[in-house]
């Protein structure tokens, strides 16, 4: 029997309404054969501006999953999710590919507050719609507690972290930490990416 086609993912955070930067994504996504992007949180700059945010990736034609971060509420993001036909919101959400399950929690410790129990109570709530899933993605827009994103004085959450333990996503996506973008470890069986600012290209 075929094993199932990986899927090719292009993952980034913290945008913080850089038009460029996503025409430059979106230009990559299509070069690349990418199947799947996914924006982990502050696509903008105190919800200053959507505008041609999304758009490039629709030109593009490829499929986008998104959560809020610290710089937009969960409406923002809810709008953006009416505007595209090619976006998803994981926020509390969940998106499947064959036997890929990704599941994510938005929000952050500043600016936009987002109770660190609310993080994790939206993880489960999402991680229930894909929990038979054999490869597991989980998106978040904090970093963990204890992970070496820490190294910015900015302490992880708890409920990230607690969500690995309980989980085990095979792998974690995350942003917040500007100076920790590309940064890659694993918590015990999860490998976890912060892609703030820095795009990571893999396949899952």
């Amino acid at each position: 029997m075929p094993s199932e086609k990986k899927t090719k993912i292009l993952a980034i955070g913290d945008i913080h309404g850089n038009q460029g930067l996503i025409k430059r994504l979106a230009e990559k996504a299509k070069k690349q054969n990418i199947d799947l992007v996914i924006l982990a949180g502050d696509l903008t700059m105190f919800e200053d501006s959507t505008k041609n945010l999304i758009g490039p990736f629709t030109k593009a034609k490829k499929p986008v999953l998104i959560i809020p971060g610290n710089h937009e509420t969960a409406s923002t993001i809810e709008f953006i999710t009416e505007k595209y036909p090619n976006v998803r919101n994981i926020h509390g959400g969940y998106y499947k590919k064959g036997d890929l399950g990704i599941f994510g929690a938005g929000g952050g410790d500043v600016v936009i507050i987002t109770p660190d129990k609310e993080i994790f109570y939206l993880l489960e709530k999402s991680h229930e719609k894909i929990k038979n899933s054999k490869k597991k993605i989980m998106v978040t827009h904090m970093h963990p507690a204890g992970s070496k994103s820490e190294f910015s004085g900015f302490p992880g959450s708890k409920s990230v972290r607690e969500a690995i333990m309980k989980f085990k996503p095979d792998i974690l996506i995350n942003a917040h930490i500007h100076e920790a973008g590309g940064i890659e470890e694993k918590i015990q069986d999860t490998k976890v990416i912060n892609v703030s600012k820095k795009e990571k290209i893999f396949k899952i």
